[in-house]
């Protein structure tokens, strides 16, 4: 069914476009309606335009709280053609036939770091989504526009079809808009449930989510699913989600679920830092007073699974670092707070690799809650942004960590956090030796950890080693001994406790607890 475009409503806060498409429409004879802002940028551009309270007769009150929300607007949009005529003429109403409205820049507005309370709810829009969902509802007679993009379908809609459009075209933009007026209604319900006072609504009744779609992927985890990254509206800082590609293959979901583990690894390190990751576990990390000589150790841990994985940086890619991973390895991504021109230079031969930047890594994620799907639900927990410090360290065990002994738990505690549970890292001299991950036994993992050490010749003998939980039984102390572990550091908390603290000094161990559990599924 064709509809004939007579009257058109305009009233927007992003005026992208909105001038091209006004003549557009002056062009078509079709009558200008519109409000504050927008009706002065349409005149001073030579436009004829109605405002609105000229059009009801009644004046914007209340600093433009009314303006719109008036029977002869909302009669107009919402009357049905055919059915409500006798009425509209009645009471003087003409229908409005076309709608563009966007609505007030509420995300931009609470984004601002001076954004008071009172100025977030002076952003909430009411005549907006009013008229949105009015004019949504009776799309068969009414066409309605939320997203500049859209102007060009609609003007090809128009010169299609004589100055009408189609009910499949209104149809698509009625469910775009019901999908705008939802995105806008969940990012106020989102500032008011964490605003300052509110933190009881963590995890309300009802969760508010609203995410922008960045990309669709070529498919999800297999090629047979199908896939898209969102991100959330208004994120600010370093993750993967705000990264810029400087070049590369377009993303794919394992990419970028490996490149999150990678780069929140490497978040934790001060010192220059390496971490290289192959199917959501770190398989080598390593620190060391230059990026070059980071990424050449955290190679060295697992060479076989560095292949094709995603490596992650905390300081500039440097030329003699991206040379060395050029000429060594295949990778997928390589990511990093900034990239020199050098680095990039050197890279730029190889087309595939993803290079991404990051921006300046802060201690912490930008996101405060993490989600996780099940078949019909949804987990919601806050980030795991806790790490157990040295300084609250419990030495459990007769003999002391030395200095050295104590540096190399620290960084493995750091490295074990990002594995998947259950997981073991051996580590010496800020380095991972060996990484198991995983697995179903505590003890498994630890074998597969000195499996990776013995394929790869590196020697466990004198290494420290982290558990992300605590001990069961002795037996897993038991197999740390048989490799020569001997350091290690786990939250404690077992109700064997006491029987492995008494398997550590047994075999002359040094053992510290941290009191913090960190699983990783």
């Amino acid at each position: 069914m064709l509809v004939t475009i007579r009257r058109a409503l305009l009233s927007v806060s992003d005026k992208t476009g909105l001038v091209e498409f006004a003549k557009a429409l002056v062009a078509r004879k079709v009558e200008l309606l519109s409000t504050g802002g927008t009706a002065r940028l349409l005149i001073d551009s030579g436009i004829p335009v109605t405002e609105v309270s000229a059009y009801t007769g009644f004046p914007e009150i209340m600093d433009g709280r009314v303006k719109t929300l008036h029977p002869r607007v909302h009669g107009g949009l919402l009357g049905r053609r055919g059915i409500d005529d006798a009425v509209m003429a009645k009471h003087d109403i003409p229908p409005i036939d076309l709608l563009v409205v966007n609505l007030y820049p509420f995300a931009a507005t609470v984004a601002k770091p001076d954004c008071t309370y009172a100025d977030a709810i002076e952003n909430i829009d009411i005549g907006g989504p009013a008229m949105v969902r009015a004019a949504s509802k009776n799309h068969e007679s009414v066409t309605v526009i939320v997203d500049p993009a859209d102007y060009k379908l609609v003007a090809a809609d128009l010169d299609v079809n004589a100055g009408a459009t189609s009910i499949d075209t209104r149809a698509r933009l009625a469910a775009k808009a019901f999908a705008h007026t939802a995105k806008y209604d969940t990012m106020v319900s989102a500032y008011l449930l964490a605003h300052e006072g509110n933190e009881q609504d963590q995890f309300p009744p009802t969760l508010p989510l609203v995410y922008e779609k960045l990309q669709d992927l070529r498919y999800g985890e297999n090629p047979h699913q199908q896939a898209a990254f969102y991100r959330e509206i208004g994120l600010t800082g370093s993750c993967v989600a705000n990264a810029r590609m400087l070049q590369g293959k377009e993303l794919s979901f394992n990419n970028i679920a490996d490149t999150d583990t990678a780069v929140e690894c490497v978040r934790v390190f001060a010192e220059p830092a390496c971490v290289i990751v192959k199917h959501a576990n770190p398989c080598g990390v390593a620190t060391a007073l230059s990026l070059t000589d980071a990424y050449d150790r955290a190679y060295r841990t697992d060479p076989t699974s560095a292949f094709g994985g995603i490596i992650a940086f905390n300081r500039e890619l440097d030329e003699a670092t991206a040379i060395a991973i050029a000429g060594r390895q295949f990778v997928e991504v390589i990511a990093a707070p900034s990239v020199s021109a050098g680095a990039a230079v050197a890279l730029a031969s190889k087309q595939n690799v993803r290079v991404l930047v990051i921006g300046a890594l802060a201690k912490t994620a930008p996101s405060e809650r993490e989600y996780r799907s099940v078949v019909g639900g949804l987990l919601v927990q806050s980030r795991d942004t806790a790490l157990a410090q040295p300084d609250t360290f419990k030495i459990v065990t007769q003999l002391k960590p030395t200095p050295t002994q104590f540096a190399d738990l620290w960084f493995a505690w750091r490295v074990c956090k990002y594995v998947k549970s259950n997981a073991i890292v051996f580590a010496r001299e800020g380095m991972t030796i060996g990484v198991g991950a995983g697995q179903m036994s505590r003890v498994y993992s630890t074998r597969v950890a000195a499996l990776k050490a013995r394929d790869e010749g590196l020697e466990v003998e004198g290494s420290a080693m982290a558990s992300d939980a605590f001990f069961p039984f002795r037996d897993g102390i038991d197999v740390a001994a048989e490799y020569g572990i001997k350091a290690i550091v786990q939250p404690g908390g077992s109700r064997r406790d006491d029987e492995v603290i008494a398997a550590a000094n047994e075999h002359g161990m040094t053992m510290v607890f941290t009191g913090m559990r960190h699983f990783r599924h």
